[in-house]
């Protein structure tokens, strides 16, 4: 199912969110970014410059704690195939495109509504 990340109504870009964790009722995936992404990247690419290897620790605690609250503020909502509006806990985007070409971009959700995950198939309930 193809999702849409958006800031207010300005379409940020789309991904399957192929990946699940159902335990943590975390999905992720590729993330290809929309025109609108660039209002937004430099926030993402504050993670990216503090955390320099994806998965690794953090070596800036200050651009860390900018990127948090800077992404805390966003009003993001992702959406469905069918526009509606799906819950989340937190939105991430693991931006390594400048260190690592275009495709190194993916987009990380917690997911806690229920409906979502009756659709994912059950996955995930609790």
């Amino acid at each position: 199912m193809r999702h849409t990340l958006k800031l207010n109504d300005v379409i940020l870009g789309h991904s399957l969110l192929e990946e699940v964790d159902a335990v943590d009722r975390r999905v992720w995936g590729q993330f290809h970014p929309g025109f609108g992404y660039e209002l937004v990247q430099p926030i993402f690419r504050l993670f990216s410059e503090a955390t320099p290897m994806p998965g690794g620790e953090p070596r800036d605690e200050i651009k860390l704690a900018r990127y948090f609250a800077a992404r805390d503020q966003l009003p993001l909502r992702l959406e469905d195939d069918r526009g509606r509006t799906i819950e989340t806990a937190a939105i991430h985007i693991a931006d390594y495109s400048l260190e690592r070409g275009p495709g190194a971009i993916s987009l990380d959700v917690l997911v806690p509504d229920d409906a979502y995950w009756e659709k994912r198939g059950g996955v995930g309930m609790r």
